[in-house]
């Protein structure tokens, strides 16, 4: 599958849903409503943490076939239907189906991930002349955010309306200290669904001290449908000849090596398990982007060949953590009670990489006051035909 025989396929596919959506109204209704439906945004209560507050979860509708579900606690991307082929909706995120089971822990399923995402390392930084210790809650190393991150908290949310989609609006103000990073920081994050079948994810930040930020998102995809066996049959290709070499606790050793001749290389299409089995554990690395000039770039794409669903992920970050569930152990049980095994799912998660605020040769990711973080990531979804 040719870069460029891939990248005009979204163009037709949406092309062709507007040419049934018009042409083919009065010949098959029932299709014609079901494409061209309306777009709609529903609130309803999902339940309460266990401090008493309210969590709701907010239903977004494109019209169009996909459906994303996102819950106010930890901006969770509960449920994402997608259609295949044949034009059957399918779920290909993991998660639950109440608020109570992700209440009780889980490993980040489609959560906003912050102040900072991925690791730092021994939990521990110096800005500007001070030490900051922050939770060491993988190892002792410090781990997306920390034991109460942005995952973990509710977010206000309101509604956001477009000609081109519907969406939800999260903010959250996070204190000085909190789980030890310096200054109050105002996030907003915006979830939209556009009518190409896209979910869309802005983030913007501000401070009133210096601090690191590098926030990203962090469902796990499977797009087969949830449940569904592993993801090791999945094509993939990445926009990356580099990767952050790390060691055993997958903290960066500092080297940034080329993939030529190694397991890391996507540059060509590949199925994610050809080489999996020669990366100790699986796939949880850090690939920095073929990036040429600021904005959105596609940064990876990949085909599940059954179903034949397309996911592209576009974003305006330098890399890009590419994980293979390698600690899901089939003792999960998800939504409708299915296991989610080994493998069973893949998360890629846009951002800075990691253990940056200790390696001054890394992208910087400190925003100082007076400035605005701002990232945007693309997940496009389509499909390709046999």
């Amino acid at each position: 599958m040719s870069l460029k025989r891939s990248v005009r396929r979204p163009l037709f596919f949406n092309l062709a849903f507007m040419f049934l959506c018009i042409g083919f109204t009065a010949r098959i209704p029932s299709l014609a409503k079901e494409r061209c439906g309306s777009m709609k945004i529903i609130k309803e209560k999902f339940g309460k943490t266990a401090s008493g507050q309210n969590v709701d979860l907010i239903t977004l509708t494109n019209g169009r076939d996909m459906t994303v579900k996102i819950a106010t606690y930890g901006g969770i991307v509960t449920e994402l239907w997608v259609p295949d082929r044949h034009g059957q909706a399918g779920d290909v995120v993991l998660g639950f189906d109440n608020l109570d089971r992700y209440l009780a822990g889980h490993p980040y399923f489609g959560a906003l991930i912050g102040r900072y995402g991925n690791r730092i390392a021994k939990g521990t930084f110096t800005l500007d002349g001070a030490t900051y210790t922050l939770a060491g809650n993988d190892h002792g190393n410090h781990l997306h955010g920390g034991t109460i991150g942005y995952d973990k908290v509710v977010w206000a949310a309101s509604e956001v309306k477009s000609a081109d989609g519907v969406g939800v609006e999260l903010r959250y103000l996070s204190p000085d200290k909190e789980e030890g990073y310096p200054g109050n920081l105002n996030v907003v994050v915006t979830y939209r669904l556009t009518r190409s079948n896209e979910l869309k994810i802005d983030y913007q930040a501000t401070t009133d001290k210096a601090t690191p930020v590098n926030l990203t998102h962090h469902s796990y995809f499977n797009l087969a449908g949830a449940g569904k066996g592993d993801i090791l049959g999945h094509e993939a290709w990445f926009a990356a000849d580099r990767y952050t070499v790390v060691d055993k606790q997958l903290i960066p050793t500092g080297e940034v090596r080329s993939v030529e001749g190694t397991p890391f290389d996507f540059r060509k299409v590949k199925a994610i398990g050809r080489d999996i089995a020669q990366v100790e554990g699986g796939y949880d690395h850090n690939w920095v982007l073929e990036r040429k000039q600021p904005g959105l770039m596609l940064a990876a794409r990949f085909v599940e060949p059954v179903s034949g669903r397309v996911m592209e992920m576009w974003t305006t970050e330098p890399a890009m953590q590419f994980y293979t569930g390698n600690f899901l152990d089939g003792m999960i049980r998800g939504k409708g009670g299915l296991v989610y095994p080994l493998h069973g799912a893949f998360c890629l998660e846009a951002q800075h990489y990691p253990d940056s605020p200790n390696r001054p040769d890394f992208p910087s990711t400190i925003l100082m006051p007076g400035q605005t973080y701002r990232q945007q990531t693309v997940y496009c979804f389509f499909v390709r035909q046999q």
